[in-house]
């Protein structure tokens, strides 16, 4: 099967445009309530994406799912993917960078994990159009009916993101795929053989499982350049000193050596790359090397 390449929206529709017109496959929303750096809503700026694509897969890399009432969340997302057509995918994780997400949710942050969890079962079952009587640690309902129901039948496919051990049990456990961040090649495989193996001991399949990765990448004819724009990006994103080992986080170099890079993934088990440009110009057009690595990497193919 071929390989599949996404990429982080930018904020205007022109630029969206061109890269639907470029041909990726899937296009990604993040955000925030409250954090340090200003960024949208997560579900508005998917909402606005919808309109924006004709085709394209577009998902959330990542929605906090504790942020927000597992009823709420379920009606805003089968209403957006009703009118995307049935193209939605959620990328759900538990967040905790900043306290202050969570303090504009009313949530606290130290039941983001429990909360994570059964939410995601919650959705399940309020898009199988079934009335829903839940009785659980955080939330509960009585015969609550969401309607109408997503266009995909049983609702978009839940991503689980994250990094950690619990998130890969997670992924196993209760999730339609697998999409980590700030990873090695090496990590991810190892991420790959922890999820098949937990999800052998609790006899699940993962026959259709979705193995996705969000790569963070910088390119430039400098190598050195490449590895500097990566290290000061993700410095001013996550607000600490990454020049000492952004080499194990960010793709870097040349096209060619991004290109190599980016296939160690697939070699790794992912199935689905989806690429941040660490650069100034992220969000504001299309980066000048984009077109070129994405014809590299469709010459890429996955052999089951």
């Amino acid at each position: 099967m071929p390989l599949e390449i996404g990429i982080v929206a930018p904020p205007t529709a022109d630029a969206v445009g061109r890269l639907e017109d470029l041909g990726v496959d899937s296009l990604w929303v993040g955000g925030h309530l409250a954090s340090p750096n200003p960024s949208p809503e997560p579900l508005m700026w998917l909402a606005r994406l919808v309109e924006q694509t004709r085709r394209t897969v577009v998902g959330t890399a990542t929605l906090v799912l504790p942020w927000y009432m597992p009823s709420v969340v379920a009606k805003q997302l089968a209403d957006i993917d009703r009118a995307s057509g049935g193209r939605v995918v959620v990328g759900v994780g538990a967040g905790g960078e900043y306290v202050d997400d969570f303090a504009a949710a009313g949530v606290p942050i130290a039941e983001r994990f429990s909360r994570l969890d059964e939410s995601i079962d919650l959705l399940r079952r309020f898009w199988n159009r079934e009335a829903v009587s839940h009785d659980g640690r955080h939330f509960r309902y009585d015969g609550l009916r969401i309607r109408p129901a997503p266009a995909q039948d049983g609702g978009p496919p839940i991503v689980v993101t994250g990094r950690k051990p619990s998130a890969m049990r997670r992924a196993a456990r209760r999730g339609d795929g697998w999409m980590p961040y700030l990873y090695s090649a090496e990590r991810y495989a190892a991420s790959v053989r922890t999820i098949n193996s937990t999800a052998e001991d609790l006899e699940r399949s993962l026959d259709s499982f979705r193995w996705m990765a969000y790569v963070m990448v910088a390119v430039d004819d400098r190598p050195a350049t490449a590895r500097d724009d990566a290290a000061a990006f993700l410095g001013g994103t996550y607000n600490q000193d990454f020049s000492e080992f952004v080499d194990r986080v960010a793709v870097t170099g040349n096209l060619d050596q991004v290109t190599e890079g980016l296939r160690a993934f697939v070699d790794a088990g992912a199935r689905h790359l989806v690429l941040l440009p660490c650069t100034v110009t992220t969000g504001v057009s299309v980066v000048p090397w984009l077109p070129e690595l994405l014809i590299r990497l469709r010459e890429s193919r996955v052999v089951d």
